[in-house]
């Protein structure tokens, strides 16, 4: 993958490159590689390079007659796409899948996204139109941000690199505050905790020039009726799952598989091994002495390790257990929030960081199994189909928090009722569990995709998502209910679709997220770290939050706060450590907190 940054002012001529340089080098994690900087009269673009196809020939920005390209993404029907430009009259000078992107936009301007499969985040200024236009792929995989002032529009891979250029200055509203404690880590699409800086949502595309900005969305799912059988269901889910892993596992660098021994990951797995010719490398992570400390629950029922051995064994991997310990989980919050640029999910966001560090010492690229749960029906929150955002049962306990005058300033239940009724206005159906999977892929799934874009981006290592390739989703979405838990069983309709594939133990265990640690070690790190810093008076945590209820956490180790704030898992010690973060955030980025 790669990092992209870009200006385009028409009130001036841009001479001086120290912006745009501040900006892409800002970027620098994303594209270990290389850093190029193209400029014109009125637009520069940066790019940081992580070199995956075409190592050689595949160097960024690429110009072709009068228009430039700055990209960060991995197609998956290059050729195909190669061989219709060919036919269309397109002469190719590189193998990298950059020059077809650019020969497609050059073919067919903004309507090129109707014809890409893969995951992008990409810009193309065309000179002769003096217009700038940026792309995001349809599931949101690759981030892409913006902001515009009198400098123009800026935009980026990550929102450092617009905090990069003087002009953008970090600045958080009580609303974006508000948002923040209330849905976070979650986000509105679109949107961002600071002030005027906007993501360009999933599956848009915008364009500015001297007439002004225009943005629109070029793709969702289509509701219809669910004409095929449960047996040519089957068939298709296996057919499209099949076809978007092995389409993922085209790399002219080293390439891994994650491992958790879970359903998702293991149909990933079982794909790549039996497609490629040599020996699969996987990779699974644990922590410290979690042996000891884990706790069975509603959410997570067993620990990985038995289901991994059965994978690994079966399919000949040559498996790399990563173990975390609990120091490192501790210090390595100050780089997840330097990775996601705000507070988010604490020791599952560090120990990504930790777990890619690992893996990038040998692998560039890795497959993943997000998405799944969110297509098929995987959470517990499918099966009562409750109203609102069931990832966040906390909002009392949240709103709690908060000093007495901070809870009439920051409204945390009233902007999370209002976030979901407008949510559930533009849904395109009535049926309440069809609703449910909407909300899921517009914010808890997105919620996910961007930890594991920025966390493993951040150790310079490229992380491939086959479940949210689009026509899957597309065709998921119309299965019914009965159908996807065919056999009374979460996502039963995948695990049909994989029957004789995978072992039946692999196939029928139940579903387990992400691991987190249960060590006393990190609720213990994390205390004390939280004490250090209220011992600063001018810390932003005394100012926000109610004293009392602080010492009231620190003194119970968190579980004084009595449900999860947020998902399945982020329990009493994630919350203690989430206010760590909260107050490196203040510090570190000099945050700047106004009214409006």
């Amino acid at each position: 993958m790669c990092g992209i940054a870009g200006i385009v002012n028409f009130q001036q001529v841009l001479k001086d490159t120290q912006q745009i340089q501040h900006m892409t080098d800002v970027l620098a994690h994303r594209g270990p590689d290389a850093q190029a900087i193209w400029t014109e009269q009125h637009v520069q673009l940066g790019h940081r390079r992580l070199a995956v196809i075409d190592v050689a020939g595949g160097a960024q920005p690429m110009t072709k007659m009068h228009y430039t390209i700055v990209y960060n993404g991995e197609l998956y029907n290059t050729e195909e796409l190669r061989q219709t430009l060919i036919a269309r009259g397109y002469t190719f000078t590189t193998t990298s899948d950059t020059e077809v992107l650019l020969c497609a936009f050059i073919e067919w301007k903004e309507h090129c996204v109707e014809h890409l499969n893969g995951i992008f985040a990409f810009a193309v200024w065309d000179a002769n139109e003096q217009s700038i236009y940026l792309f995001r792929d349809r599931l949101g995989v690759k981030p892409l941000f913006y902001t515009q002032s009198m400098e123009g529009l800026l935009f980026g891979s990550e929102i450092k690199a617009l905090l990069a250029h003087q002009a953008v200055r970090p600045i958080v509203t009580y609303e974006g505050l508000t948002a923040f404690l209330s849905i976070g880590p979650s986000r509105k699409p679109g949107t961002t905790v600071f002030k005027n800086i906007m993501e360009l949502p999933p599956a848009h595309a915008l364009r500015f020039n001297q007439n002004g900005i225009a943005s629109w969305c070029y793709w969702d799912v289509t509701s219809k009726e669910h004409t095929d059988t449960l047996e040519q269901t089957i068939e298709h889910v296996r057919e499209l799952t099949t076809d978007a892993i092995q389409r993922q596992l085209v790399s002219d660098v080293p390439l891994c598989t994650l491992l958790s021994g879970g359903l998702d990951s293991s149909i990933i797995t079982a794909v790549a091994a039996q497609t490629l010719k040599d020996q699969l490398h996987t990779y699974s992570i644990d922590y410290e002495d979690n042996e000891q400390f884990f706790a069975k629950n509603d959410f997570q029922t067993t620990r990985d390790g038995y289901w991994i051995n059965i994978m690994s064994q079966q399919f000949n991997t040559v498996h790399h257990e990563v173990i975390v310990k609990q120091e490192q989980l501790v210090a390595y919050l100050r780089q997840a929030l330097q990775g996601k640029d705000y507070p988010s999910m604490v020791d599952i966001d560090s120990s990504l960081v930790l777990f890619g560090q690992e893996i990038k010492k040998d692998f560039t690229v890795a497959l993943s199994g997000e998405c799944a749960d969110e297509l098929f029906g995987g959470y517990p929150w499918f099966y009562n189909a409750t109203p609102y955002f069931p990832w966040i049962r906390s909002s009392d306990e949240r709103a709690q928090l908060l000093q007495e005058h901070w809870q009439k300033k920051l409204p945390l239940k009233d902007y999370l009722q209002q976030t979901y009724d407008d949510e559930i206005k533009k849904i395109p159906v009535t049926d309440k569990r069809q609703q449910l999977f909407y909300l899921n892929r517009q914010y808890f799934m997105q919620t996910l995709l961007e930890r594991k874009d920025r966390m493993t981006m951040a150790a310079g290592l490229e992380v491939r998502v086959p479940f949210a390739d689009h026509r899957l989703v597309d065709y998921v979405w119309n299965i019914p209910w009965e159908m996807k838990t065919i056999g009374g069983l979460e996502k039963g309709i995948l695990r049909k679709s994989f029957e004789g594939i995978l072992p039946q133990e692999v196939l029928y265990r139940k579903k387990n997220p992400y691991p987190k640690t249960y060590h006393p070690k990190y609720t213990n790190g994390v205390k004390k770290i939280l004490q250090q810093r209220l011992e600063n008076q001018n810390s932003i945590l005394h100012e926000l939050f109610d004293a009392q209820k602080l010492q009231e956490l620190i003194q119970s180790s968190g579980s004084s706060f009595k449900v999860p704030w947020f998902g399945q898992l982020m329990a009493g010690p994630q919350l203690l450590a989430f206010l760590v973060q909260i107050d490196m955030w203040f510090e570190e980025y000099n945050i700047e907190l106004v009214e409006h």
